[in-house]
């Protein structure tokens, strides 16, 4: 009897060790998890990523807009803000300055100067990305935008297509603005008709 006992003691002491064991990995396994969701959360590698990428998208951005407003706006790209408690926490803020070189939050420009705005950013983002993956950027699409702007802001914008045209094999705009189509040397021109649309290629 006493034998069992002794035994008994002996099995339960094995188990308590093997469990000690699972402890201890499964312990393990979820500091390695912990680690990896920190990695990949907001405040990990795409975050590391997104801070690396900023500089260049900014310069090439403000690159763009320079060009288009004669230098009189510059976009400033944050990626983090304290919070009233003292917290940084992380955000996407798009500050410009104008003219007067006052900052402001980019929802406060007017139409026009957003679409400027939008403009450089989206180049500047699809070029940047082009070129981190190697690949070739062969399209760009801009849909509508010119009605926002004055004639001096038209031109403007018409010479930074010129100017990045060899970065693309095609650059299709959308536009309703007859004035807008001897810029460009290939036209698709749509009409609506009664039996539906027609298009022709000039």
């Amino acid at each position: 009897y006493l034998e069992e006992h002794i035994q008994g003691a002996r099995d339960l002491e094995a188990k308590r060790a093997e469990r000690e064991t699972e402890l201890r990995s499964m312990t393990q396994e979820r500091e390695v998890y912990e680690q990896l969701a920190v990695a990949f959360g907001r405040g990990g590698v795409q975050a590391m990523l997104i801070e690396a990428a900023m500089p260049e998208l900014e310069a090439e951005a403000n690159r763009l807009l320079g060009r288009m407003t004669d230098n009189a706006m510059h976009v400033k790209l944050e990626t983090q803000r304290a919070t009233l408690r003292g917290e940084t926490v992380e955000t996407l803020e798009i500050k410009v300055a104008d003219e007067s070189a006052m900052v402001r939050s980019y929802d406060t420009f007017s139409g026009g100067e957003a679409f400027r705005i939008n403009l450089a950013l989206r180049i500047a983002l699809s070029r940047l990305l082009a070129h981190r993956s190697g690949a070739p950027l062969p399209t760009l699409f801009i849909d509508e935008g010119f009605g926002t702007q004055d004639a001096q802001g038209r031109e403007r914008i018409l010479d930074v297509l010129q100017s990045i045209a060899e970065d693309f094999k095609c650059i299709l705009v959308i536009t309703h603005m007859e004035e807008m189509k001897d810029a460009f040397p290939v036209r698709i021109e749509v009409q609506k008709t009664a039996s539906g649309s027609t298009f022709t290629i000039t």
